[in-house]
């Protein structure tokens, strides 16, 4: 589970900001309606699930698109060579261009909490630090600071959760996280962290970190045909098979005339679907189903493993593609788990309701005016009480975070009669 994380630098984040899962304090009627929006660790009450609201251009997609940066250089930075630079960019006015970016996660694994930082330039990894809490108290896993020195033993001091850590930091380069080249190592602790964000951080529906379709759906066909039904498909059977085919290989010289050609045998997913009004006609659901099924399969597919598995799911624009009751069934499969977490974006200001979300679950995105993004949560908002329309304040402008467009009616004209 995830419980805290902090950003600054990367994108429009400018200042830090903070994206914290710990519940509130909040005892009024309508997030007693709300239970299992929530569930506890040790004394910590912990969300579920969070939305980000915000203007387009607010900087929404950029907090999605920096966690799964810095996840990603976690599971990959063991693979980096020298000549590689970092797929980000730091906050580009007031000389942020220059400075380290920022990176902070508070997360558990098997009941034991740990606290893990890095900073970094596009090009190299500046300081690294892992802190964990076995029995309760805390204690330092590695620090690292690669501006203390030019040898390894002046940068990097541990505690005594990893073995040889020497070994490692003489392996790991400044394009490398320790951690990550810890976990390659073959390191207890590290491995842990490792799958954590490589099996249980799941970065989008399909892509990025997701398991296979195939291996999705092998765990989980029937559930996968009640969550789709449930979603008023009339989807009664699916079937998925692996088909081979021979295809033609040009190598890079045949254009020249010396090359070759050769037949090349390639293995293809197939998935048969069979539907409620005629349940022996197959369909083809890569040709014959429409893109509105294909992208709740897919989706479907990966929900179920999270739930079921109480995994955490990164989210940009929850509703592409996706009706607003869909939407709302996704969040009720969350809210059911036992300790699921979901993080994601929207416009969908249909969900802007108290019924539905706790004050702390809603986060709210905002351009400033050095165009850095500010994140703030409704919870903020101590006057704002439970009683009140949440869209419609929203709509209105109460807690800024959306486009405030010149409707003048003379400035509209004057874009249709411009020479």
């Amino acid at each position: 589970m995830i419980l805290e994380i902090r950003l600054a630098n990367f994108f429009s984040i400018n200042e830090e900001i903070i994206l914290d899962f710990r519940a509130g304090n909040i005892k009024t009627y309508q997030s007693d309606k709300l239970p299992n929006n929530i569930f506890s660790f040790e004394n910590t009450k912990v969300l579920k699930t969070i939305a980000l609201y915000g203007a387009n251009a607010s900087g929404k997609s950029n907090i999605i698109k920096a966690i799964r940066f810095c996840v990603s250089m976690i599971i990959n930075s063991h693979n980096h060579n020298e000549n590689v630079n970092f797929n980000f960019n730091p906050f580009k006015f007031k000389g942020m261009e220059k400075k380290a970016s920022y990176f902070y996660i508070r997360f558990v694994i098997k009941n034991i909490e740990y606290k893990y930082t890095f900073t970094l330039t596009t090009n190299e990894i500046v300081k690294e630090e892992l802190y964990y809490y076995p029995n309760g108290r805390k204690s330092n896993v590695f620090k690292r600071d690669e501006s203390l020195g030019n040898e390894k033993r002046e940068k990097y001091s541990f505690g005594k959760g990893i073995k040889r850590p020497m070994d490692i930091a003489e392996n790991t380069s400044k394009k490398t996280l320790f951690l990550s080249r810890a976990s390659q190592m073959d390191r207890e602790i590290a491995k842990d962290i490792f799958k954590f964000f490589s099996q249980n951080f799941i970065l989008a529906y399909t892509g990025f970190n997701s398991l296979s379709i195939e291996y999705l759906f092998n765990e989980n066909k029937s559930a996968l045909l009640k969550a789709l039904q449930i979603a008023d498909s009339d989807i009664v059977d699916i079937i998925l098979t692996k088909e081979k085919k021979v295809e033609k290989n040009f190598n890079a010289d045949f254009i020249s005339g010396k090359g070759t050609v050769e037949d090349k045998e390639l293995e293809y997913l197939k998935i048969i679907t069979f539907h409620k009004s005629s349940p022996k006609t197959a369909f083809d659901f890569f040709t014959e189903e429409s893109d509105g099924t294909q992208v709740l399969f897919y989706i479907m597919l990966t929900i179920i493993d999270l739930i079921k598995n109480n995994k955490i799911l990164l989210i940009d624009k929850i509703e592409n593609s996706l009706h607003i009751q869909i939407v709302e069934y996704i969040i009720e499969l969350f809210n059911v788990s036992q300790s699921a977490q979901l993080i994601f974006s929207t416009h969908n200001t249909g969900l802007l309701n108290l019924d539905k979300f706790r004050k702390d679950q809603i986060f709210f995105v905002n351009k400033k005016e050095d165009s850095s993004s500010e994140l703030y949560s409704l919870f903020d908002y101590k006057d704002f009480r439970d009683t009140m329309d949440l869209e419609k304040a929203y709509l209105q402008g109460r807690f800024d975070a959306i486009p405030y467009i010149n409707r003048d009616l003379d400035d509209l004209k004057y874009l249709l009669n411009e020479p």
